[in-house]
């Protein structure tokens, strides 16, 4: 049997024999392809035409969740397959909801649009909690990349996550999440162009240290190699 020449099987994954013949196998295993091909693209339009104004809230709420940066509505609407239009109101639905706004209790968290983008962050009338939990935690020490981490932000702040990777020639997502939870660094704000959040140490940093003020950090430029000196801070 001759395959159609208007028909691309191999871009659904079926191998197409050299000599333009196709066997019955072949054609079978073509036929489930296509099949479980059509299926999946009839349960995702299913899903986005079936999904309530609730789900669709909730879906919003879980990406914001996880993402560690603003994320924009455009973004949400192309992950989400849903109009622009919809997934603003989700957000504003929310916000609303946090703020008590809609009946219910404020929410010790708060949806801020930043940069652009909406992020989840803790509100501040609740610092206070946070701090305490932080204070009660069981201290653990901290590793040698933390340490190494936490020397760069203190002495080159504000400085961005991107910014301290190429200076450690490390990935430091992990670390930079942990010195902030541990409530020795903070976001001190977020670039307008990037979106990039740049971090500063803590009072507790300077009080673990022993120190009142960044000035009071010792210069660390007589022990780097080319004696530089544009690695102190400010």
């Amino acid at each position: 049997m001759s395959l159609d020449e208007n028909f691309d099987a191999e871009s659904i994954g079926v191998p197409v024999p050299t000599d333009g013949l196709i066997t019955e196998s072949e054609i079978e295993e073509l036929t489930s392809v296509i099949a479980e091909t059509a299926a999946g693209e009839n349960q995702a339009e299913e899903a986005a035409i079936t999904l309530t104004e609730d789900d669709l809230r909730g879906a919003v709420e879980a990406i914001l969740m996880v993402t560690d940066s603003p994320i924009s509505v455009v973004a949400l609407a192309a992950a989400l397959e849903h109009p622009v239009g919809d997934i603003r109101n989700a957000v504003e639905s929310l916000r609303r909801d946090y703020n008590g706004e809609l009946g219910g209790a404020v929410r010790g968290f708060e949806l801020r649009e930043v940069a652009g983008g909406w992020r989840i962050y803790v509100r501040h009338d609740f610092d206070w909690a946070v701090k305490m939990f932080l204070a009660n935690e069981n201290p653990t020490k901290l590793s040698q990349a933390a340490l190494e981490t936490l020397a760069v932000i203190a002495y080159r702040q504000p400085i961005s996550r991107g910014q301290i990777a190429s200076i450690r020639a490390v990935n430091v997502d992990s670390v930079v999440k942990t010195l902030h939870s541990r409530g020795l660094i903070t976001e001190l704000y977020t670039d307008s162009e990037t979106g990039a959040i740049n971090y500063g140490t803590t009072e507790l940093t300077l009080e673990l240290l022993g120190i009142n003020s960044l000035e009071e950090l010792p210069l660390i430029s007589p022990f780097l190699p080319d004696n530089s000196s544009n690695f102190d801070g400010e």
